[in-house]
């Protein structure tokens, strides 16, 4: 690929990210909720938009400017394999288990119904649904394989990964220390979600461990963290401080116990490829 349409995929990645949030959450969303539609669904339309209209905007990138077919772009026919499914609930599962195992209280929002299920559904759809496609779509889809077809494929994965993370302190007011604790830890889940969608050449793999870490850990049903968080059901408060542990000011998707969390996927993905190299049949 040459550096022009390299630098003008970059560009055209966060230009469909920010578009498809602004017609989607803030145009579509925003309609609904003026013509009096409940905010749960409201969420669930929001969610649902944004990541077909990622789909379509970035199929017709690939297909009509790029003139190449989207499996190129690890981005077949939608189709999840069983051991991502697992692993996709496994890791929040057991990042979230070893907190629960730590001192801490259990607090409970005063809620009516309708704000419970907003919660639930923005969870699933906005943080779950939309984001996990949309940023697997546009960082392990189009710009991964566009800096691969330049320079190579470590570089693939390192360069998304990083800009990854830089985008979640965009706009925050953090501390120094934990800007350095965000972009290891973004980074590294960059790293680890380019592995899994390298190892099944699909970013529909890498989707659906997205998807359901954010659903679970910050979805809205419980939140972990070192305060009650009022966007959420129920929050298990942390009684420890300690900055490694509580991710700092961004939270526990930060913290060294999510860090070992991601490496140890990314470690399975590179082992599963490793393997299918090894018993590729000889030509």
């Amino acid at each position: 690929m040459k550096t022009g349409k390299l630098i003008l995929t970059i560009v055209v990645s966060v230009v469909f990210l920010v578009l498809a949030s602004l017609l989607s959450q803030n145009l579509l969303m925003g309609l609904l909720a003026s013509a009096g539609v409940p905010a749960w669904l409201c969420q669930i339309a929001g969610g649902l938009l944004y990541a077909v209209l990622t789909y379509i905007m970035v199929r017709l990138y690939c297909t009509k400017y790029l003139k190449e077919e989207m499996e190129a772009f690890c981005i077949p026919k939608c189709r999840i394999q069983i051991k991502w499914a697992v692993i996709a609930v496994l890791l929040p599962v057991l990042v979230s288990a070893v907190y629960l195992l730590l001192p801490g209280t259990y607090e409970r929002n005063v809620l009516d119904t309708g704000t419970k299920l907003a919660f639930v559904t923005r969870g699933i759809f906005i943080a779950g649904v939309g984001a996990g496609v949309v940023e697997e779509l546009l960082f392990r889809g189009l710009l991964m394989n566009a800096v691969i077809k330049k320079w190579g494929k470590a570089a693939g994965i390192l360069i998304p990964s990083v800009l990854f993370a830089s985008l979640h302190i965009i706009g925050m007011d953090f501390s120094l220390l934990s800007c350095l604790q965000v972009m290891a830890a973004g980074t590294m889940v960059g790293v680890m979600f380019s592995l899994i969608a390298l190892e099944g050449r699909s970013v529909w793999n890498s989707a659906i461990v997205h998807a359901v870490w954010n659903m679970i850990i910050i979805g809205g049903g419980l939140t972990i963290g070192t305060e009650v968080n009022e966007y959420s059901i129920s929050s298990y408060v942390l009684k420890t401080r300690a900055f490694l542990l509580t991710g700092g000011e961004f939270g526990i998707e930060s913290s060294v116990v999510a860090i070992i969390g991601y490496i140890a996927v990314g470690l399975v993905a590179v082992w599963r490829m490793r393997r299918r190299e090894t018993h590729r049949p000889e030509t």
